[in-house]
């Protein structure tokens, strides 16, 4: 028999016969209630009524019926207005150049199912209330509805659907893409799409109250760095958020939902990522936060919901996961591949199937010295009324890493004498096995906004 056995054998002896009056009191959750109905209110992006007649192009009071044509009359600094239908691919090449609808939606410019339907080779140049559609299909030359090739571009109010890749931007300075609506093709398979905007070797990028859905992934990253991403809502996709290889970047209340994957960090190092959502990811990997290969990051204040697990951190070291709710989750936080040096203080677990799960075969120890978490199974007792538990608690032990390892035994997970094993390990320091330890559990959820997940479904 094992030493996790043993324990567990030793201490239902040690402690069944005072805890067998003890059962498992119900998560301070919201009993039959479910966030599996959950969904902000997002626009749909293909509600637009086709602007009418063929298309005019001003510039400098002469009309053109090509927005190439006027493209090419255009000076830096002067305005190019669309209005009507155009079917033509536009190519910029003079800097300081704006491309505009009069209004929103105002002008449609159609690539025809060929190339890039519009490309920016210049710098400082403005497109802003186009509807932009119809892009190519091939992802191997980057066919999108509109290439950035030219730094300090804005991108703003557009339209971009039926198209490979939606935004894609190059080894540029200062791209900002803003209150922006993309939209892939839904005929087509999931993994051969491409993504809503895909930064390469960018730098210093704003990406501000974009809604982007049927895509591969909705913003993601490649050795990009400086890049702040505020107030964009990610669904129907592979992962909202991708990272590979990019450094001190900002996420903020963004939110994803209804994705294989909500945030998927990888392979990067200096991140903040604060108050962004992540609801019901939960496809085949099912993670709100993926953290793999991610060092000296910080997580804090994010709300996940209903997903597969609410944060599975993987190979990651020396990061602070502070303030986070996990509210309903399968796990909701799973740690393994010898992650390490994490800070983990100040988060809510409320009404997760599994609280916490640990791969390892040592113990990890939360918060010697600073305040823990709050965990709606623990009922902590605090005597002295400091807003601490008196004693520490063990959401990952013997008896969880046996439910999961052998689900058979999930019947008994709840049984008094499992009960009593959490007690002992909680209690009797002298029963140490591997798992996860919070040494400062807290007395009452650090938020108090979780009903709102059951209230209504409007975030």
């Amino acid at each position: 028999m094992n030493e996790r056995y043993f324990v567990l054998v030793a201490a239902v002896v040690l402690v069944v016969a005072v805890a067998g009056g003890i059962v498992a009191a119900s998560d301070d959750g919201a009993d039959d209630e479910t966030v599996d109905d959950w969904r902000p209110d997002v626009p749909d992006v293909r509600d637009v009524e086709e602007p009418a007649g063929d298309g005019v192009a001003t510039v400098d009071g002469q009309e053109f019926d090509s927005a190439q044509a006027a493209v090419d009359a255009a000076e830096a600094g002067d305005t190019v207005v669309l209005e009507g239908q155009f079917e033509e691919r536009v190519t910029v090449d003079t800097p300081g150049v704006t491309l505009e609808a009069a209004e929103r939606d105002g002008a449609v410019i159609d690539g025809g199912e060929e190339g890039t339907v519009v490309e920016i080779r210049a710098d400082d140049v403005t497109l802003e209330n186009v509807w932009i559609r119809n892009s190519g299909y091939d992802k191997n030359v980057d066919d999108s509805g509109v290439l950035v090739n030219g730094s300090d571009a804005t991108l703003s109010a557009l339209r971009v659907t039926d198209v490979a890749f939606g935004v894609w931007i190059g080894d540029v300075d200062g791209a900002t893409v803003e209150d922006t609506l993309i939209a892939g093709r839904e005929d087509v398979e999931t993994s051969q799409r491409g993504n809503g905007i895909h930064l390469w070797e960018t730098t210093d990028a704003e990406l501000r109250n974009n809604a982007i859905t049927t895509v591969r992934d909705g913003i993601y990253y490649q050795w990009a760095e400086g890049v702040h991403a505020e107030g964009n809502a990610m669904w129907d996709m592979r992962y909202g958020v991708h990272y590979m290889y990019s450094n001190d970047n900002v996420l903020e209340d963004n939110v994803a939902f209804d994705n294989d994957v909500g945030y998927a960090l990888m392979v990067s190092y200096e991140l903040t990522m604060r108050d962004n959502v992540a609801a019901n990811n939960d496809g085949t990997s099912g993670h709100g936060i993926l953290l793999k290969d991610v060092e000296d990051s910080t997580v804090v204040g994010n709300e996940l919901v209903g997903n597969g697990n609410g944060l599975y951190v993987y190979n990651a070291q020396d990061n602070r996961l502070a303030d986070n709710l996990l509210l309903e989750n399968d796990v909701g936080v799973h740690i393994t591949a010898g992650s390490s040096g994490e800070v983990v203080t100040g988060n809510s677990f409320i009404a997760n199937d599994e609280a916490a799960f640990a791969e390892t075969n040592s113990q990890t120890s939360w918060n010697d010295t600073d305040r823990g978490n709050y965990w709606a199974d623990a009922r902590p007792v605090d005597v002295d009324g400091d807003g601490i538990g008196d004693t520490r608690y063990r959401p990952a032990g013997t008896v969880e890493r046996l439910v999961h390892e052998r689900p058979q035994a999930a019947a008994f997970a709840e049984s008094p004498a499992f009960d009593a094993v959490r007690m002992a390990e909680s209690s009797f320091p002298v029963l140490e096995s591997p798992g996860i330890v919070d040494q400062r559990p807290l007395a009452e959820p650090a938020h108090d906004n979780w009903r709102d997940y059951y209230e209504d479904h409007d975030h």
